[in-house]
């Protein structure tokens, strides 16, 4: 499931900003291989955080800060903005009549909208999002885009405990550390080091 990082000519700042971006957008499709529809979708969270919302949330993340924002509307139009449920949490879960796959290929979307941004703007081009308070709209794509890689980072991990919490499945380096064994020992050792505070 996992993308590679399109050949896109950046470099500098903008090609780390880029590779750190799409990292995290993998590690976020990562956590959903092998999950049934169900596990995808149900609230995993007393506020109802669950894996596939995370993906339709950065949907309208990335199309909204690094295309509408920067004069580059979005190729598609989200049902969640066009309804306005976007301000009840209407993109935080998925619908049952909104499959995996459509979302899935929404967030590819995304990603290339936000791509293309990425090589026709500079850093310094100016941006305002729409919804942000007047007095604080103004800003500019680099802005944004270090917001977005921010932003897809956090519910990337956000994404790993879920997952994890659902049937051990660790992030891509957990194997790295070592076997059953090993995650054993290590988790009696965090264990009996918070006993000793009870």
């Amino acid at each position: 499931m996992t993308t590679p990082p399109p050949s896109t000519g950046l470099a500098g700042l903008k090609a780390d900003l880029h590779r750190y971006l799409q990292e995290s957008r993998n590690g976020l499709l990562r956590a959903l291989d092998g999950l049934s529809e169900y596990d995808a979708r149900r609230p995993l969270t007393p506020t109802g955080t669950n894996l596939l919302g995370l993906v339709k949330h950065l949907v309208g993340v990335e199309l909204g800060y690094l295309g509408d924002s920067v004069g580059r509307p979005a190729p598609v139009t989200l049902p969640w903005d066009e309804d306005g449920s976007v301000w009840e949490n209407g993109d935080m879960w998925a619908r049952a009549d909104e499959s995996r796959e459509w979302l899935l290929d929404l967030y590819r979307t995304a990603w290339r909208h936000s791509d293309a941004s990425l090589v026709a703007l500079p850093l310094d081009a100016p941006a305002a999002p729409s919804w942000w308070p007047e007095d604080r709209r103004r800003t500019t794509f680099g802005h944004l885009l270090v917001r977005v890689v921010a932003e897809t980072a956090r519910h990337a991990g956000h994404a790993d405990i879920l997952r994890e919490g659902l049937d051990g499945q660790g992030g891509p380096d957990r194997g790295s550390l070592g076997g059953p064994e090993w995650w054993d020992g290590y988790l009696a050792s965090v264990q009996a080091a918070a006993d000793a505070h009870r």
